[in-house]
């Protein structure tokens, strides 16, 4: 898909048919998280792939929605908090670069006929706990990954005009 067509038709997806994800697919989806520009090249982030079945309610403890479980796999995006780039004001650079890394990842699902929703209203002390994360992982944010079992809505975005200074402020 030409790129522009991609994130006009990518959407959050809170619908998923039950049909497993193909391994190809999801590499893919990997390998676009890997290839993705962090702060000094440091790559301080770790992906979890979880498999839905069979623990939908303990992965609702992380996020209480029935779809989020409905897709046969959530992948959560942690901060690996020492190996992060630390500029000099003392400006973290962990969540930015988590972010640039779940864009990929999102982009390259919706590449591959793939839905994904990026969901930060999670629970951290249930994502901690059944995750098992070690103290120095944050959890920044997590996405189903499956088929679409819904119909995008129209995107409602403000004006560029309203968003993009030239120059100065």
């Amino acid at each position: 898909m030409e790129f522009t067509e991609l994130i006009t038709k990518r959407y959050s997806v809170r619908a998923y048919k039950p049909d497993p994800v193909e391994d190809e697919k999801l590499q893919q989806v990997l390998e676009a998280a890997r290839l993705a520009p962090t702060a000094a090249n440091r790559q301080p982030f770790r992906l979890i792939v979880i498999h839905t079945a069979g623990r939908e309610e303990e992965l609702k403890r992380i996020y209480p929605r029935d779809w989020f479980v409905q897709a046969p796999l959530v992948i959560c995006a942690c901060a690996v908090l020492s190996e992060g780039w630390v500029r000099r004001d003392g400006k973290r650079y962990t969540d930015v670069d988590v972010a640039i890394v779940m864009d990929h990842l999102i982009l390259a699902a919706a590449n591959a006929g793939l839905g994904t929703c990026w969901i930060a209203a999670f629970d951290p002390v249930a994502a901690r706990e059944v995750l098992g994360l070690p103290e120095d992982v944050e959890p920044v944010v997590f996405t189903p990954l499956g088929y679409p079992a819904d119909e995008p809505r129209p995107k409602e975005r403000k004006p560029l005009a309203e968003l993009v200074r030239y120059e100065r402020w």
